[in-house]
């Protein structure tokens, strides 16, 4: 699948309605199909009490269905307020490790500005797998995904 195919299929969820929820679970779907180095996808959304709650997901279970802003390379993305592209997760001193077999993870903001609604995080079993075109296509994603926040606006509960 292409990132314009994609993008063409969430543009038509969204326009037949569908909800953020829905939209979250397209979207995660898709964003693995786009390259095989995507062993695990998921979405964490932001919520106001500083923790990342996952969403969903493709690939293994994880314990780490709760994450704080701070902890992991998750956490420190939204502590940061940048996106990250860990080449060699064992080499990053905050890693929280999901599986053995995890090599390299790529996290990828969904922000308005400086709103942080969610974030997609992909792991890869190969080293340095996110090359700029693997960056550039999942930030397109987050980059749609983060209209569809902001035109849904916010619950209570999220930021």
């Amino acid at each position: 699948m292409t990132l314009d195919q994609t993008l063409a299929e969430l543009d038509a969820l969204r326009a037949r309605g569908a909800e953020i929820d829905e939209l979250l679970e397209a979207a995660v779907h898709r964003v693995h199909a786009l390259d095989a180095r995507f062993h695990w996808t998921g979405i964490y959304e932001l919520f106001s009490n500083d923790v990342l709650r996952l969403g969903p997901f493709i690939g293994a279970p994880t314990e780490h269905c709760f994450i704080g802003v701070g902890n992991g390379v998750c956490g420190s993305a939204v502590a940061e307020k940048r996106n990250m592209n860990i080449p060699d997760v064992s080499l990053h001193a905050n890693y929280l490790a999901c599986s053995s077999e995890t090599k390299s993870e790529l996290v990828i903001l969904i922000r308005s500005g400086d709103v942080i609604h969610a974030q997609i995080d992909i792991d890869s079993h190969e080293l340095a797998a996110f090359d700029d075109d693997a960056v550039v296509k999942v930030q397109r994603v987050a980059d749609w995904l983060a209209l569809a926040y902001a035109a849904r606006g916010t619950s209570s509960d999220r930021i």
